[in-house]
């Protein structure tokens, strides 16, 4: 949740990207809030660009709802680590490919990232203000306090939660900063980011609440596989699933159903795959695309109740 003190719908030109946060000005500060309606509607299907109302805040119970995460001032970025994996199962084989998965890494493979490299070629032009951030909100990642370098996106370009975990570098007055979404500003107009309160001074004075910035999205740095979390209350009748530690931005779900046949996840507003009438016990067979059109297959992928289980791969660093 969160209150603010201050004061994506964007496109993906390199085949997408998310967008921003927060909202009322004030002269001291800003904070954005997530509030969100829950898993019952269906946000858009995991592809950047797509609309839909702006989903749950972390912590929804598990039916899949969640709770409604205040406004301004709000203290909802999430952790984009790579969860440990409770079971100790990793996926038998990943392949990075475009959309088709060719190109194999090969079992346990990963890449190191490239953070910092230029994920669509237009500049968006907005401003930034700050909140309390403690790494949660709309996109439900876990709470990680001692991440400051994490920002709430504003309605339109957070896109019903595909903006959730993707990376943005911002220009301010002062200097330049990498920071991932993980809430959403519901007040905020588009082009607008809310910063955590302690990333925010890393491109502008505090005092000033709000400063004028421009930015772009670009691929994370980051280490390690993807994770794939199961969230509470799931099983094999109701299964939702969480794309984490992911370069670039998820684009879309796929799972292999009892007919051996790709079967694409409605992706919700809170930021959880749900297949409604559920996977199978597991383990499963996954498919996610990015927004560039990358995608990684994962075998084996064991269920893990409210855990992880690690992938094999990692996407590739957009180029500029």
């Amino acid at each position: 949740m969160r209150g603010r003190r201050f004061e994506w719908a964007a496109i993906f030109l390199c085949t997408a990207c998310p967008g921003d946060s927060g909202d009322t000005e004030a002269s001291t500060g800003a904070a954005s809030t997530a509030s969100t309606d829950e898993a019952t509607a269906a946000g858009p299907t995991g592809s950047p660009g797509s609309e839909g109302t702006a989903g749950p805040s972390t912590g929804e119970d598990a039916s899949g709802e969640a709770p409604t995460s205040a406004g301004p001032t709000s203290a909802d970025p999430t952790s984009s680590e790579t969860s440990d994996a409770t079971s100790g199962a990793t996926s038998g084989e990943t392949t990075v490919g475009e959309t088709s998965g060719e190109t194999s890494s090969g079992p346990g493979t990963s890449e190191t990232t490239g953070g910092g490299q230029v994920c669509e070629g237009e500049d968006h032009a907005g401003k930034a203000t700050y909140y309390a951030a403690d790494g949660s909100g709309n996109c439900s990642f876990d709470a990680n306090p001692g991440d400051d370098m994490v920002a709430a996106m504003n309605t339109p370009d957070y896109m019903a939660s595909a903006a959730c975990g993707a990376c943005v570098q911002i220009d301010g007055p002062d200097g330049q900063i990498v920071v991932r979404i993980v809430d959403r500003c519901p007040e905020c107009e588009s082009g607008h980011i809310d910063l955590d309160e302690d990333a925010f001074p890393m491109i502008a004075d505090k005092n000033l609440g709000v400063v004028p910035i421009t930015w772009r999205y670009v691929s994370c740095t980051l280490d390690g596989p993807i994770v794939y979390h199961f969230k509470e209350g799931s099983n094999q009748w109701w299964t939702a699933v969480q794309i984490r530690n992911h370069r670039n931005a998820i684009a879309k779900l796929e799972f292999k159903n009892g007919d051996d046949a790709w079967q694409e996840v409605p992706r919700l507003d809170y930021n959880y795959f749900v297949a409604e009438q559920g996977m199978g016990p597991g383990p499963y067979a996954f498919r996610v695309t990015d927004v560039h059109g990358h995608a990684l297959e994962d075998a084996r992928i064991p269920f893990v109740e409210a855990g992880d289980s690690p992938g094999a791969g990692q996407f590739p660093a957009c180029s500029p």
